[in-house]
């Protein structure tokens, strides 16, 4: 499948390692590969940029998403407040209770070596392969993997998106037009 990868796209891939190498993660999720397509220039930055991404702030939305261990949306769709739980606990045991001590969770020391992808990415990346075959295209561009980054809303990538104010429907439609405009 990377045979089929443009140069700017390879180089986003190659870019996810860095960014999760730079955030201190041991795997490469949607969200890197995000961060990688915001950071790496050209039209799918560009586009991601007039939606209202900001590189500085995406990359604090993936702290604080790692840093927060449960997924308090999820746990509202079972009927568990965590806010609710939160404050019980810091009634019982004090304030920051439940907090993940500084550096916990962090490998020490630098990471080395291929840091490999969740699965979410993988799929992500086989996706962006399917984008390029729908569109009746022979390459894949960053925008291809864009799309695919967008077409399971439960990804990491897409629930940072609209956690940012995006529309990823409309996100959608550009880099759409965007690739088959290029292609025409």
């Amino acid at each position: 499948m990377l045979e089929r990868f443009t140069k700017d796209a390879r180089q986003v891939v190659t870019d996810t390692q860095v960014q999760a190498r730079e955030l201190g993660h041991r795997r490469v999720g949607t969200e890197h590969l995000l961060l990688a397509l915001l950071t790496g220039g050209g039209a799918a930055a560009e586009t991601l940029g007039r939606h209202g991404l900001d590189a500085a702030d995406l990359r604090a939305r993936i702290v604080r998403a790692a840093e927060e261990p449960l997924d308090p949306e999820a746990l509202r769709a079972i009927g568990i407040d965590l806010d609710a739980v939160r404050q019980a606990t810091e009634e019982t045991f004090g304030a920051g209770a439940l907090d993940v001590p500084a550096g916990a969770g962090r490998p020490r020391g630098v990471l080395r070596g291929h840091i490999p992808f969740t699965p979410e990415a993988k799929k992500s990346l086989e996706l962006g392969l399917r984008q390029a075959i729908r569109l009746k295209q022979k390459h894949i561009a960053p925008g291809h993997l864009l799309l695919g980054l967008l077409h399971d809303e439960s990804f990491p990538s897409a629930r940072l998106l609209v956690g940012a104010g995006v529309d990823l429907g409309e996100l959608r439609a550009d880099i759409t037009g965007l690739l088959t405009s290029k292609a025409a």
